[in-house]
């Protein structure tokens, strides 16, 4: 089983990001990055299928800025085999990544690509089936269950209020969500033998973007919260607090 892996650096969701002061930006400084959580499971799920294979390779792809060779070396040590840093600046534009990413794609030989269902930072949810588009490939989104057998693929995927069974063959593409596995940590042995696993590092291909951002802002402040009473003699307040001023009953 030969899979390749995109992944993203992203912040962490526990950083407090700030605007840089050019207002189309975040400020870097105080900035923790790390593995986008969904590409963790699609990585795991990509060592696993090796693993059950018994052959096979998991490669590590990431289009970023050359610090994204931090993240890259954590895939290493969690049990990739190599992996790729295209030099560039991910886009807004999810159309620029996706071109990108194709673009180095095409010509390897792989039997199945895996994304994140989504970057955590973003949360576009649009690269995966874009890459997919371009590289005339199956793709099955939002996985929660991973069955491969011999050529064939059956995913089993979240859709509103329940489950959806896709099978195709491969070469295809496959978009993990929480649920399809369990990552696990690196272990010592892995960190230390991915300082000597091969990491290339390459420009991403040129793509112009048709998105423009014109700006960011933070979020307005939430109101202050209002106490009308306590206990069962503050309901007939409350009540009619909602239906004459909120509005809502």
């Amino acid at each position: 089983m030969r899979s390749i892996v995109c992944i993203k650096r992203v912040p962490d969701t526990e950083t407090r990001v700030r605007i840089a002061a050019d207002g189309v930006s975040l400020d870097p400084s105080g900035v923790k990055y790390v593995l986008n959580p969904y590409d963790e499971i699609a990585l795991e799920e990509a060592i696993r299928l090796k693993e059950e294979a018994g052959e096979g390779s998991v490669t590590a792809l990431c289009l970023g800025p050359k610090e994204a060779a931090e993240q890259l070396r954590t895939a290493l040590a969690m049990g990739a085999d190599d992996a790729v840093l295209l030099a560039g600046e991910p886009s807004h534009d999810g159309l620029v990544t996706a071109k990108a990413l194709a673009a180095e794609i095409e010509g390897r030989e792989f039997d199945l690509l895996l994304f994140g269902k989504q970057a955590v930072d973003d949360d576009n949810m649009q690269v995966p089936a874009m890459v997919a588009e371009l590289l005339d490939l199956p793709c099955a989104t939002v996985v929660v269950g991973l069955e491969v057998s011999g050529r064939h693929v059956t995913a089993r995927r979240e859709v509103e209020g329940g489950h959806e069974t896709v099978e195709f063959d491969l070469p295809g593409v496959v978009a993990a969500q929480k649920g399809l596995n369990e990552p696990r940590y690196p272990s010592l042995k892995g960190i230390m033998s991915a300082k000597r696993k091969p990491l290339e590092e390459k420009e991403a291909a040129a793509v112009e973007s048709s998105l423009e951002l014109v700006s960011l802002s933070e979020p307005p402040a939430p109101e202050a919260g209002e106490i009308v009473g306590e206990g069962a003699d503050a309901v007939p307040e409350l009540v009619r607090k909602l239906r004459e001023e909120a509005k809502v009953l």
